[in-house]
């Protein structure tokens, strides 16, 4: 079965879990967080061999102690060493505090902070809004992604940041704006501007950056839009959801022998009918729910990841 397939699948298994409607009714990017986030409660046995490894990394709030390093996956994985984002920068601030989520190997907070100047220089945008990177350690979230796990996926939103600094509250309220029209079928364009297109492209050609993902229909407008040199449209990968935001995804960097590599994407623009037609089929524009939901599928567990996340999880905070 090919990866696309699988992903229906799961897909489909997440309607039948929610009883229905819409098969993808909002991005869990746009989940509003809170001013007042409580500690987990402590876990009554962390040593649980069928605990789930999210409980475990979800309470980790500080980096593990040591130099970056990655181990594993973007799904299964995580790391030591990471660094945190500021929360506001020159051209860029951090959505969802609470979360606790902008921390990533320090490779990829530099390309975010070098996108979000050239999002200003290129784009006129003020800067980029920053949604989920990873927790402090990697490793599974307890909501939302099944990667960013090892600190080299971001989400930025494709809402231009305003021109002043965001309150606390605004930053856990504020939702982004949707770029895709209400059929599903392509961008709206109330929403879509080439500004847009100015700043996935200037991701894409980040040497580092590996896939850029986004809703298909977002990829169809590039693809009509884009002109001159197309190359960099082999990195822009569609993927379900990504209505509010694109999703960067970093190479392996050099030295983290450790972390697994994504298969190179093809060196074609993505652009022709037969790349786009599986994305806006009946079948996945509007899907049926299975006869019989399918069951849910179990957790990773700890000893599910690579052997050193157990390190890692054990290995004193670092000092910040």
């Amino acid at each position: 079965m090919n990866g696309r397939a699988i992903l229906f699948l799961f897909l489909l298994s997440t309607f039948a879990a929610s009883g229905g409607g819409a098969l993808v009714s909002r991005a869990i990017a746009q989940d509003k967080g809170t001013l007042h986030p409580k500690p987990l409660p402590p876990l009554a046995n962390p040593e649980d061999p069928a605990l789930a490894a999210k409980q475990l990394f979800g309470r980790k709030t500080l980096p593990a102690a040591g130099a970056p390093y990655v181990i594993g996956y973007y799904a299964r994985g995580c790391m030591a060493g990471a660094e945190a984002l500021p929360i506001t920068g020159p051209t860029w601030q951090v959505m969802r505090l609470s979360r606790n989520r902008n921390w990533a190997h320090p490779a990829m907070v530099a390309l975010l902070e070098r996108l979000s100047g050239k999002a200003r220089k290129d784009a006129g945008w003020p800067g980029l809004l920053v949604g989920d990177m990873a927790q402090p350690r990697g490793g599974p979230m307890l909501s939302g992604h099944a990667s960013h796990q090892i600190g080299l996926d971001a989400d930025v939103w494709l809402t231009p940041m305003p021109d002043r600094l965001l309150s606390r509250n605004e930053r856990e309220e504020m939702s982004a704006v949707m770029m895709v029209r209400h059929d599903r079928l392509d961008i709206d364009p109330h929403a879509w501007t080439p500004s847009h297109l100015s700043v996935i492209r200037a991701a894409a050609r980040e040497p580092a950056v590996e896939r850029i993902f986004v809703n298909a229909a977002i990829k169809k407008a590039l693809c009509r839009e884009a002109k001159g040199d197309r190359s960099w449209l082999s990195k822009v990968r569609p993927m379900y959801g990504h209505d509010y935001h694109f999703h960067i995804r970093i190479k392996c960097p050099p030295g983290n022998h450790q972390c697994e590599s994504q298969t190179p994407p093809e060196p074609t623009d993505g652009c022709g009918a037969h790349d786009l037609a599986y994305w806006f089929s009946d079948a996945v524009l509007h899907p049926k729910p299975p006869k019989v939901p399918p069951k849910p599928k179990p957790p990773i567990t700890l000893s599910q990841l690579p052997a050193n996340c157990r390190q890692v999880l054990a290995a004193p905070d670092a000092s910040h």
